[in-house]
């Protein structure tokens, strides 16, 4: 009988050691501060890196990331997604939030650079060199090629390049693969679904993906920008201040240049 009642107290204080901890938990989680930053899609490596380094110098945050392409972020901000911070891969969606009074503009900076550029799959099956020789075979209809579709700063970027070279896309649809964000292209280039692919160099680092070309300033119509913002409705302001002066610093820019971004700061 004894030993029985021993087994039971045993068990009800494993029991009430457990409860204890589950209900510390509990409290260490509700106490925590979250901040919901939206990012672009290119930015999902770098940032689920340096999430790991904030959250372990401030505990009491935690950061939440919705990665997706600029525009389909852009958009979800305007419908009143919950969002503390904003960094696009482009000026437009930015410029677009600005007109709309949904950033704070004293918060807002130019804070990274990228570059575009053409990637080809292992072994490039077509021996694809340049963008030069790109548009040839792309007005010649012997090259498939992914691209980011017109909503998406890499798809807009690609369709300057387009213009540089005097390509008509409408002429050339039946060579072009589309996708929703820059992630999905360079899943194609990766695949070999592709002949190739226009991404960031941050992208094809990350993947692994051989760069045959990377596009200059006047064939994308400038800088490829990321800036970003707090925005004016997010309900957690003054930890997505922090957070984004975090961003600017050296720990932070050590993630981002490992993998090719360079500061526009």
């Amino acid at each position: 009988m004894r030993r029985i009642l021993a087994l039971v107290l045993i068990a009800l204080f494993a029991c009430s050691c457990i409860l204890a901890q589950a209900a510390v938990e509990q409290q260490s989680t509700a106490q925590k501060s979250e901040i919901v930053v939206f990012a672009a899609a290119s930015m999902t490596e770098t940032l689920t890196a340096i999430k790991g380094l904030y959250e372990k110098e401030n505990p009491d945050v935690e950061i939440v990331y919705n990665f997706d392409s600029s525009g389909t972020l852009k958009t979800q901000i305007e419908q009143g997604a919950e969002c503390d911070l904003f960094i696009s891969a482009a000026q437009k969606q930015m410029n677009a939030l600005a007109d709309r009074n949904l950033i704070d503009r004293a918060t807002r900076v130019d804070l990274l650079e990228n570059r575009t550029t053409l990637a080809v799959p292992k072994g490039n099956p077509k021996g694809i060199r340049s963008f030069d020789e790109l548009a040839e075979l792309l007005r010649e209809g012997k090259v498939l090629l992914a691209i980011g579709n017109s909503d998406v700063p890499v798809g807009q970027y690609t369709q300057k390049i387009f213009a540089y070279y005097g390509i008509d896309e409408n002429a050339i649809k039946s060579n072009l693969s589309y996708a929703s964000n820059v992630k999905e292209v360079t899943t194609q280039v990766s695949s070999s679904s592709v002949d190739c692919g226009i991404i960031y160099a941050t992208d094809a680092f990350s993947a692994g993906l051989e760069v045959v070309d990377t596009a200059t300033k006047e064939m994308t119509g400038g800088r490829v920008i990321y800036p970003a913002a707090v925005l004016t409705a997010g309900r957690n302001d003054d930890r997505a201040r922090a957070f984004l002066e975090y961003l600017k610093g050296a720990e932070a820019r050590k993630v981002f240049e490992s993998v090719g971004f360079a500061y526009a700061l």
